[in-house]
């Protein structure tokens, strides 16, 4: 009968999204597989590569866009499968099997969702060459690539290596190139670490999300998230599946199985719209103001009256205005970004009604109860309810 209790160690830094999925993808596969492996990483998720080839164990799955890692697992006779990105160049990738996120696959989603917006003008935050990072460079390659094959510009900025004594340096360079960017510009940022550089600078320097410059990233880091204040678009990457494949691959090498392939590209698993990428092609220059006003105030109990003084134009004009361009009013638009804003509180479960009804910007619990039985047909409970079945 085939060994099952295998000693697996796992060289990952688990201080990014996508090493952390990937681990529980591994998990799934144990789960699912009913595999009692002894597993080894580093209590705070940290990779040490302390005479590796010492290690008394089966197999290895590693990080191999580290190229520490990759050194290190060279001529390791033990089964190891890696995971990473993935490469145009075939040769590119290393000689042990690899599990690689298709980063074509990644960038065409985002560019995919840019386009569909309407936005005909594309722009790319990167990073600088480095060794570490060549999966940057492979996205960078892909997306200004795919955005010319359509017959449109694409700028590309790289900036420089985030650190702190550099910080400002860097930030005013990039606002240089921010604004000058034609209005109406897709920006793909090549992770939503990266994505979060230009959404802080973008509201200081008072350019317009998504109204003037329309951002997304890649990743779906939930630590960004909390870090801004538009919420960011982001493609998520298919990081549980490659755990899952890249755990299911080292289990078949380990019981002397053959693979169907030797270096799976795995796709994304979604895009996240969010309000960065929210673009609409507006003429009109007041509404695009308003619009971005009511965005990021309106949960703050504003009214109509509060908007017009922002835009500097009469009740009147503005309302007439808003009727030609969005086909509702400004009250609309409030009552609409305050109820949305309560709804995505509610799906996430973990505040009081009282709490969701303070951060959308209504006055009072009864007054959210009463816009939810108007609007929706049921209370708020029996929104959060729904939602958690649906779930």
């Amino acid at each position: 009968m085939p060994k099952q209790d295998f000693s697996i160690s796992l060289l990952v830094n688990a201080n990014k999204t996508f090493d952390r999925q990937l681990i529980q993808g591994i998990g799934d596969y144990l789960r699912l597989a009913q595999c009692s492996w002894d597993l080894y990483i580093e209590e705070d998720f940290r990779c040490r590569l302390n005479n590796v080839h010492a290690w008394a164990v089966d197999g290895i799955i590693a990080d191999m866009d580290d190229p520490e890692i990759a050194r290190s697992l060279a001529g390791v006779t033990i089964p190891v499968v890696g995971f990473g990105g993935s490469y145009h160049d075939p040769a590119q990738y290393p000689e042990q099997p690899y599990v690689a996120s298709d980063n074509v696959a990644v960038v065409e989603a985002a560019y995919q969702h840019l386009k569909a917006k309407g936005l005909q003008y594309f722009a790319f935050y990167g990073l600088p060459p480095a060794e570490r990072c060549r999966w940057a460079h492979e996205r960078e390659l892909a997306f200004v690539e795919r955005v010319r094959s359509e017959g449109f510009s694409c700028t590309v900025f790289r900036g420089e290596p985030t650190a702190g004594d550099r910080w400002h340096y860097s930030q005013n360079r990039l606002a240089d190139w921010l604004q000058n960017l034609p209005r109406g510009t897709g920006v793909l940022a090549v992770t939503d670490a990266r994505a979060r550089h230009l959404l802080q600078l973008c509201e200081r320097l008072n350019l317009l999300v998504p109204e003037q410059i329309a951002i997304i990233g890649i990743d779906d880091e939930e630590m960004v998230q909390s870090l801004v204040r538009t919420p960011l678009s982001s493609v998520r990457q298919g990081c549980q599946q490659m755990g899952y494949l890249a755990a299911r691959m080292l289990h078949r090498q380990m019981q002397g199985l053959p693979l169907a392939k030797d270096h799976p590209l795995v796709g994304p698993d979604a895009v996240l719209e969010r309000a960065s990428s929210d673009y609409q092609p507006l003429s009109d220059p007041y509404v695009m103001q308003a619009l971005h006003y009511i965005r990021h105030h309106a949960c703050k109990g504003v009214k109509s009256e509060q908007v017009c003084d922002f835009v500097g134009i009469s009740r009147s004009n503005l309302e007439r205005r808003f009727k030609a361009v969005c086909g509702h009013s400004i009250h609309f638009a409030l009552h609409h970004t305050r109820l949305e804003r309560a709804k995505s509180l509610l799906d996430e479960g973990k505040l009081a009604t009282a709490e969701i009804a303070r951060l959308s910007g209504y006055p009072s619990v009864q007054y959210l109860y009463n816009v939810f039985k108007k609007d929706l047909g049921m209370t708020p409970k029996d929104y959060r309810e729904q939602q958690s079945q649906v779930a």
